[in-house]
């Protein structure tokens, strides 16, 4: 794929400097561009790099003020880094363009299939289910029966998605995720064994959603276990039986949320945070990496952060003296030789 400098710029509606009719075929990173590379300039600590770069075609902000000539074409544009991700979106759409059904591929006679989808080999789509409007549904791939999968979505190689589930437009799932496994339910019996509670509820994923690769989201023992409308969720993630996410929350890596817990919308969990069951987390709420939560969280939009769960303020004033620790022991350790001196010394 080529494209010359004019066309960029009309793309992103910027203003050219150089040559219009420089041709680029790849994107990359201002530093280690070469020729016929893309790239762009947002972040003045890589200004330097300008200069010395290899790359055709360079997007840099309007504010830019040269310092030194240059061999890069440059597109000006208001935000080099916002107009940089669209192209980098547009680039990744035509990279993954594929249409068509491969073969072997099983699709039940009982499933409906929508318009200009992409279905690779060894996928399965089981009894009655509904494949969208140009979705791309990778190599591997199972859907099982009663499963809707939504218009433009992408599920990449060896997703898994368990029968009866509801998955919107515009998903994303990536490579070996799995949507709609058994939660995790277990009668304890006298005899100290485990009985099996069948989990007969499904997983809705609204609209707008990613979830990152190699993560396990949960069916409802019954009822949902609801993903809602624009939920980012990073790789390693386990979201729990009748869990539901409000609109725009972002989860990273690693982060675990048991069972029937409910977080608001526009919440900011870090990695490796773990979330005990049957809580709320009020909406706008952001929680500091490896933080333990074991409780409900009802003030919105606050900062939380340690073991167990604390205002963040407090928890990084606990980290800040527990850090001088040895410091404080030696002060008080000189204290007490001071204050010994000082006592009157017994008369025997």
């Amino acid at each position: 794929m080529q494209f010359t400098a004019n066309e960029i710029c009309q793309l992103i509606n910027g203003t050219l400097e150089g040559k219009p009719n420089s041709v680029v075929s790849a994107l990359a990173k201002i530093e280690d561009a070469q020729a016929g590379d893309l790239s762009f300039l947002a972040n003045p600590k890589y200004e330097p790099f300008l200069y010395t770069t290899k790359a055709s075609v360079v997007i840099v902000n309007d504010t830019l003020v040269l310092d030194k000539a240059i061999t890069a074409t440059l597109i000006r544009v208001a935000d080099a880094y916002s107009a940089f991700s669209v192209l980098l979106d547009k680039y990744n759409t035509l990279k993954l363009n594929k249409t068509g059904i491969e073969e072997p591929s099983f699709i039940h006679p009982s499933a409906k299939i929508g318009t200009e989808v992409y279905i690779g080999a060894f996928a399965y789509i089981g009894v009655d289910a509904v494949i969208g409007n140009s979705t791309k549904i990778y190599p591997h791939t199972y859907i099982g029966d009663n499963t809707t999968v939504g218009n433009n979505c992408t599920l990449f190689s060896g997703v898994k998605i368990y029968h009866d589930c509801v998955i919107g437009n515009q998903v994303i799932i990536h490579a070996n995720s799995v949507v709609g496994s058994d939660g995790f339910g277990f009668a304890p019996q006298k005899d100290g064994s485990y009985t099996k509670i069948s989990q007969i509820g499904n997983v809705i994923i609204e609209n707008d959603v990613e979830i990152g690769a190699n993560t396990c989201i949960d069916r409802a023992t019954m009822g949902s276990t609801i993903i809602k409308k624009g939920v980012k969720l990073d790789n390693l993630i386990q979201v729990a039986h009748n869990v539901e996410i409000g609109n725009n929350t972002v989860i990273a890596s690693l982060s675990g949320i048991s069972g029937s817990t409910k977080i608001g919308e526009n919440c900011v969990i870090g990695g490796q945070v773990g979330i005990v069951g049957h809580i709320s987390i009020a909406k706008g709420t952001q929680i500091q990496a490896k933080s333990g939560i074991n409780r409900t969280i009802v003030e919105e939009g606050k900062k939380w952060g340690g073991m167990f769960v604390t205002p963040l303020t407090h928890h990084l004033k606990s980290l800040a003296i527990t850090n001088r620790l040895p410091e404080l022991d030696k002060r008080i350790f000189e204290i007490e030789k001071t204050i010994n001196k000082l006592k009157p010394q017994s008369n025997d």
